[in-house]
């Protein structure tokens, strides 16, 4: 009974704790999830109150977390927007992965930590978090902009691509033969591809089967579908997002709506035990001595994915500060990097606290630099526009006058700044967009 109250209490204390967190950082314009982490931080080992009794409870709730920020983000879209979102953005994806990838293996070698390691820390740097993304996307309001389908389309490669990784990285932690490690390749891409196929040709039929007019039980069906794929696709050798983001896309129509509606509020309150949890999980004290090499190494591939989400979403039309945007978003790493790191743990014992480095510096940046990448990026380009037209401005002032003069009443000069004017490269109907396309365009939103 006495650690049932003492759970109830620890609960309490930090669910309290984040709600006044939350409605701080709404006052401030900010995201949350880095003062989520930092309490997380503070209840942890080594921290200043640390728990005891809910620390269980809280690992579960974490998981499930990650599993409905995952599903709600599937929820979004369907299953042919998927598929063309995969023959679309698959030349970014293999961007990303030599962009991101690379730096994380050239770290593990410059430091002598062998070929191993190199595997790994070129998985811990290579993916984006897509809980952080999905929540830091829902916070911002850009679920409906014209950048977010590019955004998800490399999120979806990568998270797809770890049904491939993690296998590979498990036979090779383990030695397991190449024959072992080609079986359990098979079964998570076998996997992969049912769920797509079902999701594809039967969903509408999955969705008439989990309807139901009654609220709760619509909650019920959809929460117990979702955890049981996910759980099966965990023992699968393939990530429980994935599972949970393909549960989302193979639901449909006003199952989706119903669905969304009624999972938000429990999703909003597991995601943030889960970056909670993050920050339980990592002990201060182990930070110090990796922290130069972990701040190296988040400049160099925060700077890695910005150039990322900049190429998809220049390859999708999409004019600059969608780009910035995109790029920024991206920046955030997380689940799936501790996920990796905490396999190599034991091969690799100094893995672990590099990557809890690297992916809190991340973690904390990435909802900044999807806040102000574009406004930092339009305002460095305003200035060079200005010292542009400062240094071709006529000669003499009664020039100018005269210029001015010509025009017509009411009308004045189309050179207002570079970030004003369509790229060269934007495809024709990106060159005069309707009010609001770039902020929020509902025509692009699947639900």
């Amino acid at each position: 009974m006495h650690d049932t109250t003492a759970m109830l209490i620890e609960l309490g204390a930090i669910i309290l704790a984040l709600g006044l967190l939350g409605r701080f950082a709404g006052r401030i314009g900010f995201s949350p999830i880095p003062l989520y982490l930092l309490a997380g931080l503070a209840f942890g080992h080594g921290g200043i109150v640390p728990l005891q009794a809910s620390e269980e409870f809280v690992a579960t709730g974490a998981e499930i977390g990650v599993i409905l920020l995952l599903l709600l983000l599937g929820l979004e879209y369907s299953a042919s927007e998927l598929v063309t979102n995969l023959k679309t953005q698959y030349p970014s994806g293999a961007v990303d992965f030599v962009l991101n990838a690379l730096p994380g293996a050239a770290a593990a070698l410059l430091l002598g930590w062998g070929p191993v390691a190199a595997v790994v820390l070129a998985g811990v740097t290579w993916i984006s978090s897509s809980g952080v993304i999905a929540k830091v996307l829902g916070d911002l309001g850009r679920l409906g902009n014209r950048e977010t389908p590019v955004i998800l389309g490399v999120l979806v490669i990568e998270d797809l691509a770890m049904a491939v990784y993690l296998p590979i990285l498990t036979a090779i932690l383990a030695g397991v033969s190449l024959a072992g490690g080609a079986v359990t390749l098979l079964i998570s891409l076998g996997t992969v591809g049912a769920v797509l196929y079902l999701a594809l040709r039967h969903g509408r039929l999955i969705s008439r089967v989990v309807s139901s007019d009654s609220a709760e039980m619509l909650l019920l069906v959809v929460l117990g579908l979702t955890l049981l794929v996910a759980g099966i696709a965990q023992e699968l050798q393939v990530s429980a997002a994935v599972g949970a983001f393909l549960v989302g896309i193979a639901l449909s129509d006003e199952v989706a709506e119903g669905a969304h509606s009624l999972l938000t509020p429990l999703r909003d309150l597991f995601a943030a035990v889960f970056f909670v949890f993050f920050g339980l999980s990592t002990e201060p004290s182990a930070i110090p001595p990796v922290l130069l090499p972990a701040l190296i190494l988040a400049v160099v591939t925060a700077l890695t994915k910005i150039a990322t989400g900049w190429y998809a979403a220049r390859r999708a039309g999409i004019r600059a500060p969608g780009r910035w945007r995109a790029g920024g978003t991206l920046v955030a790493r997380g689940e799936f990097s501790i996920v990796i790191a905490g396999l190599a743990a034991g091969a690799e014992p100094r893995i672990g606290p590099l990557a809890t480095a690297y992916v809190l510096i991340l973690v904390i940046v990435g909802p900044l630099t999807a806040r102000w990448a574009e406004p930092v990026a339009r305002r460095l380009t305003r200035r060079k526009g200005s010292a542009g037209a400062a240094a071709a401005k006529p000669a003499t002032a009664s020039e100018g006058a005269g210029q001015a003069d010509a025009l017509p009443e009411g009308e004045g000069s189309r050179a207002e700044g570079p970030d004003e004017a369509a790229p060269a490269d934007v495809r024709p109907e990106e060159e005069a967009p309707g009010p609001g396309v770039e902020e929020s365009d509902p025509a692009r939103t699947s639900r």
